[in-house]
């Protein structure tokens, strides 16, 4: 298998599987990607109800698929129930995306002093094979733009707090990723930042390997910081084009 092709794997794990299967089921894939990119970037109008005819005409997919990929959507907070019946954009949280990042800030910074505070190191049994996933994304052939990167991107956060041996910190901060997914989305829908995510990840990965947790620390604030100003801009401007009718009205 490519290494392309395992990441892929990687980017499919924890996605809420279609309940369709085979030409029916990649329809639904087709019909639930598509919704997602146009529901992120604010393409629908706010308040509009998201007809299930429309959007097949739309997709050149059927309504059962639509209607499928829809309710996977809710599942993850992108529409919710129209007053009319059916589904609608749901207009993501400025304030509550900036006090999560600031909790997510907080956790992450204590994971990587704790070990020092101890007089231990990150374990290495869980930080050499997390370097080693990320230098292979890094050689390899980047992965399409895609919101559930967000997934991968997840993963290697937890590893890093896995390996300062805080349980808590590490059930926390899942809470935390539960909770900012649906922003934090943003960030992915262009290669070049998923390109910037990678070599980012590896830098600092690296970083802890041989114990540097003060450039490690600056590391991650950069990378956060960076982040959030991505995603904060992406959510304006698609919440801006939801309250002036979306580009698909």
């Amino acid at each position: 298998m490519s290494r392309k092709g395992q990441s892929s794997d990687k980017l499919r794990e924890g996605v809420t599987p279609s309940p369709t299967r085979g030409v029916e089921g990649s329809r639904g894939d087709q019909a639930y990607r598509m919704l997602k990119t146009r529901l992120l970037m604010g393409e629908f109008p706010l308040n509009v109800r998201l007809g299930e005819e429309k959007l097949a005409a739309m997709i050149d997919v059927s309504r059962t698929p639509i209607r499928e990929a829809l309710k996977r959507l809710q599942a993850e907070g992108l529409v919710g129930a129209h007053v009319d019946g059916g589904y609608q954009p749901v207009v993501p949280d400025v304030t509550v995306m900036r006090h999560l990042y600031e909790v997510r800030a907080g956790l992450e910074l204590q994971a990587l002093q704790r070990p020092g505070r101890m007089g231990t190191r990150h374990d290495p049994a869980i930080i050499e094979p997390l370097r080693d996933q990320w230098k292979a994304l890094s050689l390899g052939q980047l992965p399409d733009a895609d919101p559930n990167f967000v997934l991968l991107d997840e993963s290697f956060h937890i590893a890093l707090a896995k390996a300062a041996n805080n349980d808590v910190a590490v059930d926390f901060l899942r809470q935390v990723n539960e909770r900012i997914r649906l922003v934090r989305m943003h960030d992915f829908l262009s290669q070049p930042r998923i390109e910037t995510t990678i070599a980012e990840h590896l830098h600092l990965v690296e970083l802890v390997l041989v114990g540097d947790i003060v450039n490690a620390e600056a590391a991650f604030t950069q990378h956060l910081g960076d982040s959030m100003a991505v995603v904060e801009e992406r959510v304006r401007g698609a919440i801006v084009r939801m309250l002036t009718g979306g580009a698909l009205s």
